[in-house]
């Protein structure tokens, strides 16, 4: 059975740092492309960011791009969101998502998710 789980958020102050992890479990790590995905308060599921299943590529929505990092450890089945600058706006639950079927921005695309962890921006 695949399992994502999810973990690392918070309440931070703008401008903070957190990283996320997902552990997953279920499956040989390498043959998933995975992606990270949020979903804020009356808003629909937003695609955040992408790393493909040999690690060697990743994406950025254009919201995140130069203060988002994804990475990921095969030795220790883990992926990370590395979130820096954070702002308000970054504000939602975040889930880690995994699928064979290809790099995608479409979050729906992908058929594992996670559980989600709150991540709050905020004074």
């Amino acid at each position: 059975e695949v399992q994502l789980v999810e973990s690392g958020g918070g309440l931070v102050q703008p401008g903070g740092s957190l990283r996320l992890s997902c552990a997953a479990s279920g499956f040989t790590f390498g043959s998933f492309d995975m992606s990270w995905v949020r979903q804020a308060p009356g808003k629909g599921p937003e695609w955040v960011s992408a790393i493909n299943r040999g690690g060697s590529a990743t994406f950025y929505a254009d919201s995140v791009k130069g203060r988002f990092t994804i990475s990921k450890d095969s030795a220790k089945n883990t992926m990370y969101l590395q979130m820096n600058n954070l702002k308000p706006d970054d504000t939602a639950v975040y889930y880690c998502a995994a699928g064979a079927g290809g790099i995608t921005a479409t979050p729906t695309a992908y058929p594992y998710w996670g559980q989600g962890t709150q991540v709050t921006v905020a004074t």
